[in-house]
């Protein structure tokens, strides 16, 4: 990875907020687009183009004497690599190091005027960071343009795809039922209405997908949800006849940048009726001001709530598209072999190419669910390393080879990691290899009461690696969209504090990843997805019911890299019958004779 010059840019930002018309000490720049997507389309990649760093996470503060880029653990590598010398590097979550907001109230002068493009804070964050400012004297100022826009030559324009309707064979229900209960959690809630802002959220609520942002099926877009009335907001060129069909009369139909317009428009009836609209609290701020602040209550989205709970027909999708996807994976992990034992000189980033192309043989394959991370070496401790020609590095036999992946199917989206090397590993890289898989199985074999959370299980993926001194700066786990977004909330397991506030519930999707990370080495990391369900436990004391995990990745370990003297007798019971597990479900999706299933049948076995 090398680094972009970003001085012009700079100059010509700092210029604008020099300028009367905005008159701004610092301008704040943050990663999300004005649904507060973690992945966003091309024209809303301010951040990458004002900085250089293109990781998913981060936030940059461009003040008129210096310029800040704030991530967290999984990006101090990649961004050390990409920020040019305009820019400082603020490691998030290190010791000394302050968050962003304490940044721009103690690091800045006192009196500094702080601009920010409302359509891009939530109202949570921005009535927060209003409140801190002023006790130094310091304003927080909502600009009517967004700065890197006006100063951004040759933006991309913004994408409008062709939306696809899904029937309840994959959804298992209805939009109309789903919106039915959307508006029985309104009343539960005593208020007049709901935004939906999330394009998740939009697009499973109304069972559409679309592709306005890579390699998430989603599509920009609003909707308003009443007791008398349900308007989406949609961009012209995305809406078909099938659309206007498959959603019905009870649905309006309006056009994408109206939403605002029909927002001011409701500020009034709310205020003279004494009656609140419910804004989810990533809701940006633009839309709060347009309500009017005294006229909206926030709290978490019901729709991300719902979503979450998998019902029946969405669980056994992604274990059948699991199904496909591993054996996608062990076709690629057999042919990666073979050419690299033939002397083949491969990148990463033909190993990835060629991964897609095992993908897209697989039915119901409709595109990746993130850029694959295929890295060798010292890449592997890139964690969110995405492989680019011409700077892919060759995959090297003799060392490990990380490959994080995952595809979007009709039926469910996927994401799988493994570790590999294709020679000899060292004593070192087997015991760190052993460490994480302990981590993995401790989780996946986790039996916990109801109102666990992912936040009080982390420590679980850990503990093994703790003993030896070591550890990963990201987080154990996440939850996994149904044929949606491949990072999907509320839930999630990690050292994050919110976490804590959302317990696992059976029908929610999670994924198990902990890894470890050598800078200039090498990186570990083995991933699968789980679904949270019911234990089978001898008692249930408290009456509280206990919740357990399934794996629905089933792609071997690698037994080469295991250091067997560091399991206990149930860690090898674990392999074992999960390595049984994976030559008994996936061998029929893999054609007799082939390279995949002698790769199979010779990995798949007992330790």
């Amino acid at each position: 990875m090398t680094a972009t010059n970003t001085t012009t840019r700079v100059q010509k930002l700092r210029a604008l907020m020099l300028s009367p018309e905005y008159n701004v000490t610092a301008f704040v720049v943050p990663s999300e687009d004005a649904h507060q997507s973690e992945y966003v389309a091309e024209c809303d990649e301010r951040r990458s183009y004002i900085s250089g760093f293109t990781g998913s996470a981060g936030l940059a503060v461009v003040a008129l004497d210096s310029a800040a880029l704030f991530t967290d653990g999984r990006y101090f590598l990649q961004a050390s690599q990409q920020l040019d010398s305009n820019w400082t590097l603020m490691k998030s979550g290190l010791p000394e190091v302050p968050t962003w907001q304490e940044y721009l109230v103690k690091n800045l002068p006192a009196g500094s005027r702080i601009g920010i493009d409302p359509l891009v804070f939530t109202a949570t964050d921005a009535n927060k960071l209003e409140a801190d400012l002023a006790k130094v004297g310091s304003s927080l100022v909502p600009v009517p343009h967004n700065l890197v826009d006006l100063i951004w030559e040759g933006r991309p324009a913004r994408p409008a795809s062709k939306l696809l309707t899904l029937t309840t064979k994959t959804t298992g229900r209805t939009h109309t039922e789903k919106i039915q209960q959307l508006r029985k959690d309104l009343e539960k809630k005593k208020v007049a209405g709901f935004v939906v802002s999330g394009l998740d959220e939009v697009a499973w609520l109304f069972n559409l997908r679309g592709s306005d942002v890579h390699c998430n099926p989603v599509f920009f877009s609003y909707a308003i949800v009443t007791p008398d009335y349900v308007n989406l907001y949609l961009q012209e060129k995305s809406v078909s006849s099938e659309v206007r069909e498959h959603l019905g009369a009870e649905v309006t139909i309006k056009p994408y940048e109206t939403v605002f317009d029909d927002l001011r428009a409701l500020a009034a009836p709310l205020k003279a009726n004494n009656q609140k609209f419910l804004l989810g609290a990533r809701t940006n701020l633009a839309m709060a001001v347009a309500l009017g602040k005294d006229n909206t209550t926030e709290t978490r989205s019901p729709v991300t709530d719902a979503k979450a709970i998998k019902n029946d027909t969405e669980l056994e999708g992604m274990r059948q598209c699991h199904l496909r996807d591993s054996a996608a994976l062990i076709n690629y992990f057999a042919w990666l072999e073979e050419q690299l034992a033939n002397g083949v000189e491969l990148d990463e980033a033909d190993g990835a190419e060629r991964l897609e192309k095992f993908r897209a043989e697989q039915a119901g394959f409709v595109g990746l669910s993130f850029d694959t991370i295929s890295s060798t070496g010292p890449n592997g401790a890139i964690i969110h390393y995405k492989p680019e020609k011409p700077n892919a590095a060759r995959i090297n036999p003799d060392l490990v080879y990380l490959c994080d992946s995952g595809g979007q199917y009709i039926d469910g989206t996927t994401d799988v990691t493994r570790t590999l090397h294709f020679k000899n590993p060292s004593a070192h890289e087997k015991r760190c290899f052993t460490r994480v898989l302990q981590g993995h199985i401790a989780i996946d074999s986790a039996v916990f009461p109801d109102g666990t959370s992912g936040y009080l299980l982390d420590v679980l993926a850990r503990r093994a690696l703790w003993s030896d001194g070591l550890d990963f700066r990201h987080g154990t786990g996440h939850g996994v969209g149904a044929f949606l977004n491949v990072h999907e909330g509320p839930h999630g397991c990690g050292t994050r504090i919110a976490y804590n506030d959302i317990p696992l519930v059976p029908g929610m999707t999670l994924t198990n990843e902990p890894g470890y990370y050598e800078d200039g080495k090498f990186g570990i990391r083995i991933e699968n997805v789980m679904l949270v369900r019911k234990a089978d436990t001898l008692h249930n004391f408290g009456g509280r019911g206990y919740y357990g995990f399934e794996h629905v990745t089933l792609v071997p370990m690698q037994i080469k890299l295991i250091e067997r003297s560091l399991l206990t007798h149930l860690e090898i019971e674990w392999i074992n019958a999960y390595h049984a597990e994976c030559l008994e479900k996936v061998s029929p999706f893999l054609a007799k004779g082939s390279p995949g299933l002698k790769w199979l049948q010779r990995e798949a076995v007992s330790i």
